[in-house]
């Protein structure tokens, strides 16, 4: 998995079993600071379709088995998710997933003076991905040697995750209209000046 810490690498092992139990896998682990640390959790299920439900019933199960072990001293938030439409790319299994799509990569150590690229995923083989970059060159990296990596948004995702029935359709209806500062009807006084 791309950039895991010791940490999170001791706290995977342990909620792995409860993962598969459910049919879930994790797809990134991720401790991050603050004066409560967060622990985040992404998973998703096998065979897709993951929902609020399978995230509720995951921290459940792994709760009493991050309380045994006691990997963080001080009290920290649990935070289990969905990885979403535009996704961390954290297994060499995602890149050949989502061949196709573009996503952007960022590099360990930099190759060319350069960390950071953006292509469309073109192959993924024994764990090294394939990228045709913008400037029709192409980067090839060991996912190994990725610090962090994620798909990009795109009309093309958002039509795939609608499709799959992932994404609520827009024109369904699904999403309350949001009122934006400033959007207010004009009320009587201001109509009267």
């Amino acid at each position: 998995m791309i950039t895991i810490k010791g940490i999170e690498e001791r706290i995977l092992k342990s909620i792995e079993p409860e993962a598969e139990a459910l049919g879930l896998e994790v797809v990134r682990i991720r401790m991050m600071g603050g004066r409560t640390p967060t622990l985040q959790i992404m998973v998703e299920k096998t065979d897709g379709g993951t929902d609020v439900e399978d995230c509720a019933k995951f921290s459940r199960a792994i709760s009493p088995a991050l309380d045994v072990h006691d990997f963080i001293d001080n009290k920290y938030h649990l935070e289990v998710s969905t990885p979403g439409i535009d996704r961390p790319l954290t297994r060499a299994k995602d890149f050949a997933r989502w061949a196709g799509h573009l996503a952007k990569v960022e590099l360990s150590m930099p190759i060319d003076g350069r960390r950071r690229f953006q292509g469309v995923i073109t192959e993924e083989a024994d764990g090294v991905v394939k990228l045709q970059l913008d400037d029709d060159t192409e980067l090839e990296a060991n996912v190994a040697d990725m610090s962090k990596a994620s798909l990009v948004l795109t009309d093309e995702l958002i039509d795939l995750a609608q499709a799959q029935g992932e994404l609520a359709d827009v024109e369904d209806g699904s999403f309350d209209e949001i009122e934006e500062e400033g959007d207010a009807p004009d009320t009587e006084e201001e109509n009267q000046s």
